[in-house]
């Protein structure tokens, strides 16, 4: 996973770094976003459709180990679960095709993006940081989400707290291209889908959850029994955007199961692994090509900026 060789870039995704990190503090050794989350390990085994669409090795072999994390919003890493910045939730899937061999799959739970392009993600951070409970009206951030549509969508976008990481669906913020073995590229967006159906909790029953209650559920629910997923693709028609994270497509388009993914045991040492891996949005793996869209280098960029600076930090 190398670092991006363009100055610009690289520039505004350690500015979007620091910028989070004024906004929820730094915290050596934990991320500047979704900072509080738990590593659970399992298999996915792909569906005929995903052998059709790609020749990806994940989507050809009869199944492929994987580690998946799930995550709160913020970089705060004691945020309450019941809080309500601690959503969207995250979900990062590392697929272990072998010896320092891997490809990885990060979705959230809500069905885009606030921001575009990474400087327009950074303004939105900055205005943030600038509108304190006592700044005068309208705020920054009030100017910054009027005059941004997509951004203000975002934030009014309903995110309830749901039962347990496992009763959440998860969506894919860029388009991925799906290369098949005649060469045919097919436009995605991923979709993980619970098996139990998406189950959620009021603001009342939010409010008298324990800080710590997906924490402690998701561990719980794996020790009893497997909890599993459908990584499913909602794919793109003619015309479609893919290149921007922000536009929602037609919710009618077509969408297949990728294949299946079941966790059984929560990974040892859970945090120490969590601090040194990095997990990728590029794919990075033969038959799953990265789209057009510029969030993609971007969020490359800040998570290895933000995971070399875990990897220094001393615990």
């Amino acid at each position: 996973m190398p670092f991006p060789n363009d100055e610009v870039l690289m520039k505004t995704a350690g500015d979007v770094v620091a910028g989070l990190q004024g906004v929820f503090g730094k915290h050596p050794g934990f991320r500047p976003a979704h900072a509080k989350g738990k590593l659970l390990s399992g298999t996915f085994t792909p569906s005929a459709k995903a052998k059709e669409l790609s020749i990806a090795p994940h989507f050809n072999a009869s199944s492929t180990p994987v580690w998946v994390r799930f995550s709160n919003s913020t970089g705060i890493p004691n945020i309450p679960d019941n809080d309500g910045n601690a959503d969207p939730r995250g979900i990062a899937i590392r697929f272990l095709l072998g010896e320092r061999k891997h490809t990885d799959l990060i979705n959230h739970s809500t069905p885009f993006f606030p921001a575009r392009t990474g400087a327009e993600f950074l303004a939105f951070i900055q205005a943030i940081a600038s509108s304190p409970p006592d700044a005068p009206h309208p705020t920054p951030v009030e100017l910054f989400l009027g005059s941004h549509p997509a951004a203000l969508a975002f934030v009014q976008a309903p995110k309830p707290a749901p039962v347990s990481y496992a009763t959440e669906e998860y969506f894919g913020v860029t388009a991925l291209k799906l290369i098949n073995s005649s060469g045919k590229a097919t436009f995605i967006r991923t979709i993980v889908s619970p098996s139990t159906g998406v189950q959620t909790l009021t603001a009342e029953e939010t409010a008298t959850k324990d800080a710590d209650y997906l924490q402690d559920e998701i561990v719980t629910r794996v020790k009893s029994s497997p909890i599993s997923f459908t990584i499913k693709a909602q794919i793109a028609a003619e015309g479609d955007k893919t290149d921007d994270a922000t536009v929602h497509w037609p919710a009618e388009r077509e969408v297949v199961e990728l294949g299946t993914f079941t966790l059984d045991a929560v990974v040892p040492d859970g945090e120490k692994e969590a601090k040194y891996v990095i997990f990728d949005p590029i794919p990075r793996v033969e038959g799953v090509e990265p789209s057009d869209d510029p969030l993609l280098e971007m969020r490359a960029a800040i998570y290895l900026i933000s995971g070399k600076q875990r990897r220094e930090a001393k615990w």
